[in-house]
C-alpha cells in the first residue's frame, strides 16, 4: 500500500561555485596555470588579458549604431607606431612592448633520451635473431623507470602470445633477459636489489674485495641487510679490514641504475615552484604571491555584445534564438564563476599565508627551526576566519620561498610538547635535537631510542621512548641496529 507523507530534514549541499573553489584551492601554481589554460580552451566566453571595458567610463547600454566620431577614440584604440617614432616612445613603454613580444615567442622544449630509447639503441647494434630481438624489445618495454623488471617472465610470455601471437617459453625469455642485463648501465633488467648488485659486481675488476662482496651479496644478503657483520665475518673467515673493503665495494654500487635516465618532462614536474615569496629585510617581512605566470581573465566582449543583442530582441524570441541566448548566458555565467573562483582562491591563499607569517615570524627572520612555535590547522583557521578544511587544502602541495630556502607549507605545522618548566615547544625543536645527536653518534655503537629519550630528558624535554621512535621514523632514520657501521 502506497502512502504519501511529508518529511522535513536539513541537508548540506555545496553549490557548483563552492565545489569549483575547493578544487582550485588544492591546486599549486603550476597546476592552476594548466587549469586556466584548459578553461580558456573550453569556454569561448573567457578571455586572457585585461578587460578594457572595465576601465572605460562609458555606460553599459551604449547604442550600437554610434560611430567612432560619437564614441571618441580611446588610447587603447591607437597604436603607438601611428603617431610616434621609436625615439619619442618612453623607455618604460618600449620595455613593455619588448616583454610582450618575448612572451609570444615559442619556447623550445628539449626532451632528453629516455632509458627505453637508450636500451633499444644498444639492441639495434647487436646481431640478434628476429625472435630474440622481439623478446628483448618486449622485456625492455616492461621495465620500470628505475631499471628493474618486476613483471614475472611467465606473464610476459602470456602477453606476447596474446598480443603478438608469438609463442615463447620462459626459458627463452630467461636467456634473452641475460642478454638485456649485459647492456648499459650495469644492473639494468634486475628483478630485485640482490640481482641488481650482483650484476654490477660481476662487471668490476676481479679483486679479493670484489670476490668477498660477491660472496656476501649472493649468499649472505639477508645478514648484510640486517647488518649482522659478526655472522658474516665468522662465515667467510675474514677479519674486519677485509669486511670493510667488501662493504665499500657494495655501497659504491647504484641500487637504481635507471634513475639517471629520467626524461626532461618528469624532471620539470619534479621541480618546485613556490606559490609564495616571503622576504625579510631589516626585521620587516614582505609577502608576494607568485602570480607571474597566471594570466588576468575577463569576459569576452563579443559574447557580452551578443547577450545584449539577444536581450534587446527578447520580444521576438523563437526557439533557435532562445537556445542561442541560453548558450551565451551559460558560457558567460560559467566564465564569471571561474574568474570569481580564481580571485577568491588568491585572496584565501594570501590571507592564510599572512597568518602563518605572523605566527612563525621568528623563523622567517632567522631561518632557525628551533624558533618554530607549535602551530596546528586550527590556530590558523581561527585567526584567518576560515574552516579547518580550507586551511588544510591551502597548505596541501604549496611552497613558500624564504631568505633561507624553499619550504612546503606543511613544514610550519607541528604539534606542541611540554618541557619540565611547563613551556610549550614545537616537536620540530625536539626532532632537530634528535637529528643533531644521531648525526654525532658513534656509528660503531649507535644510540638506541631509550638512550635518545634519556638525552632529551636531561635537556628538559619529557618524552617517552615510543614517542622518540615515532619521531625517528618521521625523520627517516632507521633503528640503531641498522645504523651500525664497522
Amino acid at each position: 500500500m502506497l502512502r504519501q507523507q511529508l518529511q522535513q530534514r536539513l541537508q548540506q549541499k555545496l553549490s557548483p561555485q563552492q565545489i569549483q573553489l575547493i578544487r582550485l584551492l588544492e591546486l599549486p601554481t603550476i597546476e592552476l596555470e594548466e587549469r586556466i589554460k584548459h578553461e580558456l580552451e573550453e569556454n569561448p566566453a573567457l578571455e586572457e588579458g585585461k578587460d578594457e571595458e572595465d576601465k572605460s567610463d562609458q555606460p553599459e547600454d551604449l547604442s550600437l549604431d554610434e560611430g567612432p566620431e560619437e564614441k571618441g577614440e580611446t588610447e587603447a584604440d591607437l597604436s603607438l607606431g601611428d603617431y610616434l617614432s621609436e625615439d619619442d616612445i618612453p623607455e618604460y613603454k618600449l620595455r613593455e612592448m619588448r616583454e610582450r613580444a618575448e612572451q609570444k615567442e615559442d619556447i623550445p622544449f628539449s626532451v632528453g633520451q629516455s632509458l627505453n630509447e637508450y636500451l633499444l639503441e644498444q639492441l639495434g647494434l647487436r646481431d640478434l635473431p628476429e625472435e630474440e630481438r622481439q623478446m628483448a624489445e618486449y622485456i625492455v618495454g616492461n621495465m620500470e623507470d628505475d631499471g628493474y623488471l618486476r613483471r614475472d617472465l611467465a606473464a610476459i610470455a602470456d602477453d606476447m602470445a596474446f598480443q603478438t601471437g608469438t609463442e615463447v617459453t620462459v626459458e627463452a625469455l630467461e636467456h634473452v633477459l641475460s642478454l638485456v642485463q649485459g647492456l648499459e648501465p650495469p644492473g639494468i633488467g634486475a628483478r630485485n636489489l640482490q640481482e641488481c648488485l650482483l650484476l654490477q659486481l660481476k662487471r668490476h675488476t676481479p679483486s679479493p674485495a670484489n670476490a668477498n662482496a660477491r660472496n656476501i651479496v649472493e649468499n649472505y644478503f639477508d645478514d648484510f641487510s640486517r647488518k649482522h657483520f659478526d655472522k658474516i665475518m665468522l662465515a667467510l673467515d675474514i677479519d674486519e679490514e677485509k669486511l670493510k673493503a667488501a662493504i665499500s665495494e657494495i655501497t659504491a654500487l647504484d641500487p637504481k641504475p635507471g634513475n639517471g635516465w629520467e626524461g626532461s618532462i618528469l624532471t620539470a614536474h619534479n621541480q618546485v615552484t613556490p606559490d609564495f615569496l616571503v622576504e625579510a629585510d631589516n626585521g620587516e617581512l614582505t609577502l608576494t604571491m607568485n602570480n607571474r605566470s597566471i594570466p588576468e581573465l575577463h569576459l569576452s566582449q563579443d559574447y557580452r555584445d551578443m547577450l545584449r543583442d539577444y536581450a534587446k530582441g527578447k520580444d521576438q524570441v523563437d526557439n533557435s534564438r532562445r537556445e542561442a541566448l541560453q548558450f551565451v548566458k551559460q558560457k558567460l555565467d560559467s566564465a564569471q564563476g571561474f574568474i570569481d573562483a580564481v580571485k577568491q582562491r588568491q585572496q584565501t591563499l594570501q590571507r592564510t599565508m599572512e597568518i602563518i607569517m605572523v605566527l612563525q615570524r621568528p623563523f622567517f627572520l632567522s631561518g632557525d627551526e628551533a624558533t618554530l612555535r607549535p602551530m596546528i590547522l586550527k590556530d590558523v583557521a581561527e585567526r584567518a576566519g576560515y574552516d579547518i578544511s580550507t586551511i588544510s587544502r591551502v597548505s596541501n602541495s604549496k611552497y613558500v620561498q624564504t631568505n633561507f630556502g624553499i619550504y612546503p607549507l606543511k613544514f610550519f605545522f607541528s604539534e606542541s610538547l611540554q618541557t619540565e618548566s611547563g613551556e610549550e615547544v614545537s616537536t620540530r625543536e625536539v626532532k632537530k635535537i634528535m637529528k643533531e645527536n644521531l648525526d654525532a653518534e658513534d656509528k660503531r655503537k649507535p644510540l638506541t631510542d631509550a638512550e635518545l629519550a634519556a638525552i632529551l630528558k636531561a635537556k628538559g624535554y619529557l618524552i617517552a621512548r615510543r614517542t622518540v621512535a615515532k619521531y625517528r621514523e618521521q625523520l627517516g632514520i632507521s633503528v640503531a641496529r641498522l645504523r651500525k657501521e664497522i
